[in-house]
């Protein structure tokens, strides 16, 4: 299958390029950023914006599927090195471009990366958001396209240094609860195969949201005590994460998969365990990049 990912040089982009390439499918990367070096020569590059609409014509010829990733993201908003217009520009208009440009190219396949932060419905980002998702139905209903919704948690990697200073400032942010970026790539490579296997969403532009692998039980997690963590984990890996300043006594907040797990067939699997052992493996530099050579 011929895909199109818009904002494929970043880190889902990267992860996704691999596994897609890897099971035989013709991937080309829309982004202004050059392809991330692990990838390059995998997968065709078109150096280019969302907001260019003749060259996202031109990347739509022959198309079986979009990937819409590319967008401006809560650490932009919260960081406020981008402003309402800037979102809007690029999360607004420019998914509006993206699924025009292939509606018009006849493309009935696409996947929209949006956010649980559409919770944060006025914000900046997830206003941005609430509007892709809205224009996803709108483009399902009037252009017969199948389209899956997928609002992962926020899934910037512990690699990405632009963002955490190290492993453990990472770890600090994951321990509430969240989803790791290869979770996040399972879920998008499950999406993709589900519609490339002629299936079809149960509404239009379903929405699935994508959490994490969580080790604590339903009773654990009603029965929240400081101990809890202690009692899951053991002694030593208590010792091991107050070492590192995180903070045990501290309740994960769970979204849950289960719309995904039942449609698509994901399976999240890195969870506080996963983090734990590298945590003890590699310190606060953390694993490397997965796709390092």
């Amino acid at each position: 299958m011929k895909l199109l990912l818009t904002g494929g040089s970043g880190d889902l982009g990267v992860l996704l390029t691999r596994q897609l390439t890897q099971q035989g499918d013709d991937v080309i990367n829309l982004d202004v950023a050059p392809p991330h070096e692990a990838v390059r020569g995998e997968a065709t590059h078109i150096a280019a914006s969302i907001l260019d609409r003749d060259a996202l014509k031109a990347a739509m010829k022959d198309v079986d599927c979009v990937v819409h990733i590319a967008a401006w993201h809560g650490i932009h908003e919260n960081q406020g090195v981008k402003n309402a217009y800037d979102f809007h520009d690029l999360n607004v208009t420019g998914t509006f471009n993206v699924f025009e440009a292939a509606a018009a190219a006849g493309v009935k396949k696409a996947v929209l990366i949006s956010s649980t932060s559409t919770d944060d419905r006025y914000g900046l980002y997830g206003h941005t958001k609430v509007l892709n998702e809205e224009m996803a139905r709108a483009y399902a209903h009037r252009h017969d396209m199948d389209i899956l919704t997928l609002r992962p948690r926020a899934f910037i990697p512990p690699w990405n240094r632009a963002v955490y200073q190290d492993f453990t400032e990472w770890a600090n942010w994951f321990w509430k609860g969240a989803v790791h970026a290869a979770d996040v790539c399972q879920a998008t490579l499950k999406a993709v195969n589900f519609l490339k296997a002629g299936q079809k969403p149960a509404e239009p532009a379903q929405i699935l949201t994508i959490d994490g692998a969580y080790d604590y039980t339903a009773d654990e997690l009603q029965n929240w005590t400081e101990n809890s963590f202690a009692k899951r984990y053991g002694a030593e890996a208590e010792k091991l994460a107050q070492s590192f300043g995180l903070d045990t006594a501290r309740k994960p907040k769970i979204l849950g998969s289960a719309d995904a797990e039942k449609l698509i067939g994901y399976r999240p699997a890195y969870s506080l365990k996963n983090l734990l052992e590298e945590l003890e493996k590699y310190g606060r530099k953390g694993p490397q990049f997965p796709l390092a050579a």
